[in-house]
C-alpha cells in the first residue's frame, strides 16, 4: 500500500515499488522444432558415455505432416469384435513338453558348465522355443519362457511363479536337460487372452 502525504500526491522521497524483474530464462526449443532435435539429444546424451559427433534427423518433412500420416494409418486398423471367450485351438502341454524337451537335448548335448556362455545361451534359447511354440499355432495365446541353468554343487533350489491363473484356458510346461554339472530347466507358460 502506498503512503500519501495530507496533499494526497506521493512524496518525491517515496517510489512505487512494482514486482522484483526476473531475469527472462531462455525458452527451451521444442523437441518438434526440426533445427532443435540434435541440440535437444546432445543435452540429454550429455552424461552419457557416448561421444556425440552427428545426429541424423528422423524427418524431412514437417512434424505435423507426419503426426497426420500416423494418425491416418491407425484409423485404417479395425477389426471386429470377435465374442470370442475360448480358444480355437486348446493349449496342448503334452506335444508343447517334447518339443522344448527336443530343442534342450539338440542344444546342450555337448555343453559344459560357464558362467559367461550361458547368460548368452539362456536367451538364445528361450527365442528357439518361443519359436517352436509358436509354430503350433495357438492364436491368442501369449507364451513367457523362463530358462534356468543351476549348476550341481550340492545345493537345493526352489522356484516358484505366480500369476493371475484362467484354470479352464491357461498352462505351462517344464522340460529339463540333466548332465554332471549343470541342471537346464525350460518353463513355457501359456497365457490365453480373451
Amino acid at each position: 500500500m502506498e503512503k500519501r502525504g495530507r496533499s494526497g500526491k506521493l512524496s518525491l522521497n517515496q517510489t512505487v515499488q512494482g514486482p522484483a524483474m526476473t531475469p527472462r530464462k531462455e525458452r527451451r526449443p521444442s523437441m518438434f522444432e526440426k533445427e532443435a532435435y540434435t541440440q535437444i539429444l546432445r543435452e540429454r546424451l550429455k552424461e552419457s558415455f557416448h561421444d556425440v559427433h552427428y545426429i541424423e534427423p528422423p524427418f524431412d518433412d514437417s512434424v505435423t505432416d507426419i503426426g497426420k500420416e500416423w494418425k491416418n494409418a491407425l484409423a485404417k486398423l479395425r477389426f471386429a469384435n470377435s465374442y470370442r471367450m475360448e480358444p480355437l485351438k486348446k493349449f496342448q502341454a503334452y506335444s508343447v513338453q517334447t518339443k522344448v524337451q527336443q530343442i534342450l537335448k539338440e542344444t546342450l548335448k555337448d555343453v559344459k558348465y560357464d558362467d559367461k556362455v550361458f547368460s548368452h545361451l539362456s536367451l538364445e534359447l528361450a527365442d528357439r522355443i518361443l519359436l517352436a511354440v509358436k509354430e503350433f499355432g495357438y492364436y491368442r495365446y501369449k507364451f513367457i519362457i523362463k530358462v534356468l541353468f543351476i549348476q550341481k554343487t550340492g545345493q537345493a533350489i526352489n522356484i516358484a511363479s505366480r500369476w493371475i491363473w484362467d484354470v479352464t484356458w491357461d498352462s505351462w510346461v517344464a522340460a529339463q536337460h540333466e548332465t554332471e554339472t549343470y541342471v537346464a530347466l525350460a518353463l513355457v507358460f501359456a497365457l490365453y487372452c480373451e
